[in-house]
């Protein structure tokens, strides 16, 4: 039987940066035992989307991820966020991601890293239809329609249908990785987890009671 996974993403999120080596690993370990969902979260939608200075925790946050998962920033990113007025907007980096998936459903995580890549290591804001042209081009996609797919209104309200998903799932922060089973919903690791120990986790879920 293949289990249902939930991914609570948001392409904003230091954290589900770092956490994305494991989770992809997990994914590829676990080919043909998981049917693996992507959903963006909204951590930096309404009034929550602002320019990268008015989260000036952020840099000591990236050095914590650095610490504990490995990942780096890009030179583009450090400059970009020094620069400081760059809006960070969770609502147009989901509709990036739908639009992307849109043309390779089975790439969903795929397409969240080049996302993350596009802002994490390039700097390049999720809002600007031009990163989402590169991004298709990088990754064998239309690239005029993904551009079309991100400035069509449906795109977003489909975005704000995956926030209030991920709400009703009880997810209340990122990344989170979500089992679906008979007896609910369970969490599997947390944002340092490693793919061996999400997998022991996705085993022990899985394994009939003794």
């Amino acid at each position: 039987m293949t289990a249902r996974l939930t991914y609570a993403f948001d392409a904003y999120c230091g954290w589900c940066y770092g956490f994305g080596p494991a989770l992809r690993q997990f994914a590829a370990d676990n080919t043909g035992r998981i049917d693996l969902h992507v959903l963006s979260g909204g951590l930096f939608s309404g009034p929550g989307a602002r320019p990268t200075a008015a989260y000036p925790h952020i840099p000591e946050a990236n050095n914590r991820i650095t610490a504990l998962t490995g990942v780096t920033f890009g030179q583009g990113y450090l400059d970009t966020l020094a620069e400081g007025t760059t809006v960070m907007d969770s609502t147009a980096a989901a509709k990036a991601l739908i639009a992307l998936r849109a043309q390779a459903p089975t790439r969903a995580l795929e397409l969240a890293r080049a996302l993350q890549e596009a802002w994490y290591v390039d700097g390049r804001s999720l809002s600007t239809p031009d990163t989402h042209r590169i991004v298709a081009e990088a990754h064998d996609l239309d690239p005029a329609a993904v551009v079309a797919a991100f400035q069509n209104p449906k795109t977003a309200a489909a975005a704000r249908t995956e926030f209030r998903t991920l709400r009703r799932l009880g997810v209340d922060g990122y990344p989170t990785l979500l089992l679906h089973t008979d007896t609910g919903v369970h969490r599997l690791g947390g944002p340092v987890s490693t793919a061996a120990a999400l997998t022991e986790a996705l085993n022990r879920h899985l394994s009939p009671a003794l």
